[in-house]
């Protein structure tokens, strides 16, 4: 049973006005006629509580108070959440409130069913109850899940002919032609209008039609054209007025209704939610009198889209409900698979029809049918040709299966064909027919065997193999095909290796090429793009494998290689050499080749820039003639030589760039690397103990040479031949000298001959705790570096030089010995004490 909080609703609605309006933390200035600007969400769990004790002591109906709210202005949505709140708080739910968004709470969906407002609490199927989940399967109960509790007539629509006029209705009479004249008369209690210069008129009780007669009578009185037609009245409704509608029986919220005259049975069956769970959808019952006046069946709308519309309700009429007599449930592969009622001498097709019929997939010959008996259930088959003559009985369900997911005369044909595919299994149908219908054999099938995979009797697979050829030519018998029988014809491509032919060295695009009979060495080298410019077209190297190899032998030859020169022109007049499948092919630089290799000299040269290496055995010493020599600022012994390598060969960013801008982003790529390995040593020295001093160098990419000796003495062993890619800096004079590393306030000093090795530590602070003193070294401008040298128990620091940088690592910190450590360690000496003592004995 559904918890009933309605009695409650209505009662609180009244006091919610009064109450609300004068609770200051809700909001000030509320009018209790106007309840549009309610909020229920911004309402505590304790203040709904106080409200429903206030709310038991009102006299009103709960049907009056809400009506009440809907015309104050209430929100539909409000109301509803308000029912909500009480339920959860009759239930005993202890959770506190917490405000959810209108738009959400508004409109929610659950499969195909629409929840809004009401049916909020069927958005989650986990709180959906037994009685709310068979209802939302109902067949017509969707019409009634959107309901919201204002009822909104249209009174734009032309009067009614068969309406009845009743106290309270408003007449509209026009007078035109000859005499021109409006009244707008209101029918009193009594039933009378009063008509000016007329008098008193009855017309309660009569419809619209009756009424225009009557008051034209008395009109024609006054107004004497309206005899002989030259003047006519119309007489049409204004306002309507109220009735009163009692909703009783199987109904979710029953009780008496206040509805606009107008208003249909219908209107009032949606206004009060809809049939219940067990409420008939089909037998529906108006009352007026005490007599039944009209049946209505809801699935006349379902299935024709209309409504008995010559009904009407009028004052004190009763809509009643009663339960269902009959009710089917149709489950499985129909278009409605829901609960249905019907009505006595209905059958299965009419039924079926309620389903919207089979689906496309539907197994039609024979539908299973569970039925109850007084015992137990039993089930049933409905043949096909039964469904018209079936009547089906309460409690009856269908069950509609679907078609089996095979084929009763299918054969397929894959390969080497030019329609594979599945086709038809016609009578008669043998190999060489289907054949035929998938058109016919490709160029490239194999005619020595084909094979036909078939499924026994049993289900188990057997395969039948054929000579294609034979088939095809009458040789062999044909082969008779069965259902589900998959021939497979092969290519023969299908059967063999892919056959590819492989290039590499000085092309353009070297890598793996499909293989072509008469496949020449020039052909693949176009294909490959043709010669780079460093090729060589002579001593091209054809590499082949050898399939019948001495297995024995320990000379076997596995490889067959083939010396050729070819004509980089590419032309046809020569003889070309014809590749085989899987050849491998080499195309070597020319001898002698070489690309222009370039250097850089920086700073205090007369002329620095780029220069390009003219020699194989061109020295340091030969640039610095090269760029003009020195600048009177130069400081010689700072000078030095970056050599990374070729650390951008890979990048191909770098191949269509000029000399200068590959050698600067060379540079930039190894001031990156620096910068990271710096940081990451910094990372290491802050948050890692114990790390060993191996991990935190840090490449050095500078060669340390001697340009004031290679100046004096070109040509010897330190004036060192350059590579493609180095980079010469003369720097001015240095007066800075660097202190990093494991010192108290690391920092840069300024140069004086006069100070050594300490002297710079102590005015970075001294060393820090955890230096490792012994393995401090120094870094000179020239890239060059020198360590600490220890001789007995003293350090021996080297010598500081104008821009030279002092580094002292960390020392690894060991961890502290613990306890179990400790005792070991005093046991291995009782032990050896032990050893001791019984030697001397």
């Amino acid at each position: 049973m559904k918890v009933n909080y309605c009695r409650f609703l209505g009662m609180i609605i009244v006091f919610f006005a009064i109450v609300v309006g004068s609770n200051r933390s809700y909001g000030q200035g509320i009018n209790m006629n106007d309840l549009s600007s309610v909020n229920v969400d911004e309402l505590s769990d304790a203040q709904i509580r106080a409200y429903m004790k206030q709310a038991e002591s009102s006299g009103l109906s709960e049907m009056e108070m809400e009506q009440m709210a809907a015309q104050r202005g209430m929100p539909a949505s409000e109301i509803q959440k308000l029912r909500t709140r009480i339920e959860e708080l009759r239930g005993g739910a202890s959770t506190s409130h917490t405000p959810v968004s209108t738009r959400d709470s508004q409109r929610l969906y659950k499969g195909d069913t629409v929840l809004t407002d009401s049916t909020l609490q069927l958005a989650d199927s986990s709180a959906l109850s037994a009685e709310d989940s068979l209802r939302l399967r109902i067949f017509g109960a969707e019409l009634f899940s959107a309901v919201t509790p204002t009822f909104e007539p249209n009174l734009q629509l032309p009067t009614p002919r068969g309406y009845i006029i009743g106290p309270g209705d408003q007449i509209l009479v026009d007078i035109y032609g000859r005499s021109e004249q409006s009244h707008s008369l209101a029918v009193s209690p009594e039933g009378n209008i009063n008509i000016p210069y007329v008098g008193i008129v009855a017309v309660s009780g009569l419809s619209i039609d009756e009424a225009t007669d009557k008051i034209s009578r008395e009109l024609s009185n006054v107004y004497s054209a309206i005899r002989s037609g030259a003047t006519r009245v119309n007489v049409s409704l204004g306002n309507i007025r109220s009735i009163k509608v009692i909703l009783t029986g199987e109904i979710e919220r029953p009780g008496t209704y206040t509805l606009p005259s107008v208003a249909t049975p219908f209107n009032a069956l949606y206004f009060s939610g809809g049939p219940t769970v067990n409420g008939s959808f089909r037998d529906i019952r108006l009352i007026r009198n005490g007599k039944v006046v009209a049946y209505l069946d809801i699935y006349d709308i379902l299935m024709k889209g209309t409504f008995d519309s010559h009904v009407m309700l009028q004052d004190q009429d009763v809509l009643m409900v009663p339960p269902y007599i009959n009710r089917v449930e149709f489950e499985g592969a129909v278009k409605r698979p829901n609960i249905f009622e019907t009505k006595e001498g209905e059958t299965f097709a009419d039924l079926l029809a309620y389903a919207g019929g089979f689906r496309e997939d539907a197994y039609q010959a024979r539908i299973k049918v569970v039925k109850y008996t007084n015992r137990e259930q039993r089930i049933e088959d409905l043949l096909g040709s039964q469904f018209s003559q079936y009547l089906p009985q309460s409690g009856d369900k269908y069950i509609v299966e679907r078609v089996l997911k095979r084929f009763e005369n299918r054969v397929a044909i894959h390969g080497s064909v030019f329609r594979p595919g599945d086709y038809e299994l016609s009578p008669g149908l043998t190999l060489s027919m289907l054949i035929k219908k998938a058109e016919g054999l490709r160029e490239d099938a194999f005619l020595n065997r084909g094979y036909i995979r078939r499924l026994k009797d049993d289900f188990q697979t057997e395969q039948l193999s054929f000579s294609v050829s034979g088939i095809l030519a009458g040789t062999e018998p044909d082969i008779e095909l069965r259902r589900e029988d998959v021939v497979t014809i092969s290519s023969i491509f299908d059967l063999r290796e892919a056959y590819i032919v492989e290039i590499d060295g000085e092309v353009r695009m070297p890598g793996q090429f499909a293989y072509a009979e008469g496949m020449t060495l020039q052909s693949l080298i176009m294909q490959a793009g043709g010669f780079r410019e460093s090729a060589t077209a002579n001593r091209i190297e054809v590499s082949r494998q050898v399939k019948n190899a001495d297995a024995l032998s320990q000379s076997a030859r596995i490889a067959e290689v083939f010396q050729i020169d070819a004509d980089k022109g590419l032309s046809k007049s020569g003889q070309d050499f014809v590749l085989m499948p899987f050849d491998k092919v080499i195309i070597r630089t020319a001898a002698g080749y070489e690309t222009q290799r370039m250097v850089r000299i920086e700073g205090e040269v007369l002329y620095p820039g780029l220069y390009t290496i003219t020699r194989k055995d061109e020295r340091v010493s030969d640039i610095i003639k090269r760029a003009g020599g020195f600048t009177p600022y130069a400081h010689i012994d700072g000078a030095s030589l970056k050599r990374g390598g070729l650390i951008a060969s890979g990048d191909s960013t770098l191949m269509t760039t000029t000399a200068t801008e590959r050698i600067e982003r060379e540079s930039q790529i190894r001031e990156e690397r620096s910068r990271m390995q710096a940081l990451q040593q910094l990372q290491s020295d802050v948050g890692v103990v114990g790390q060993t001093n191996a991990n935190n160098n840090i490449e050095n990419n500078y060669v340390g040479i001697n340009l004031e000796q290679i100046i004096k003495n070109p040509g010897n062993r330190g004036d060192l031949i350059l590579e493609d890619g180095d980079i010469i800096r003369v720097p001015k004079e240095l007066q800075t000298v660097k202190i990093s590393g494991e010192v108290l306030a690391p920092s840069t000093a300024v140069y004086s001959p006069s100070k050594g090795f300490k002297q710079y530590i102590s005015q970075a602070g001294g060393f820090s705790s955890r230096a490792l003193r012994k393995s401090s070294y120094v870094l000179y401008a020239n890239g060059s570096v020198k360590s600490t040298n220890r001789f007995l128990f003293f350090n021996n620091y080297p010598p500081i030089k104008p821009g030279a940088e002092i580094f002292v690592p960390q020392r690894e910190v060991k961890p502290p010995m613990t306890p179990q450590q400790w005792l070991g360690m005093g046991t291995g000496l009782a032990s050896l004490g032990a050893i001791i003592i019984s030697l001397f004995r």
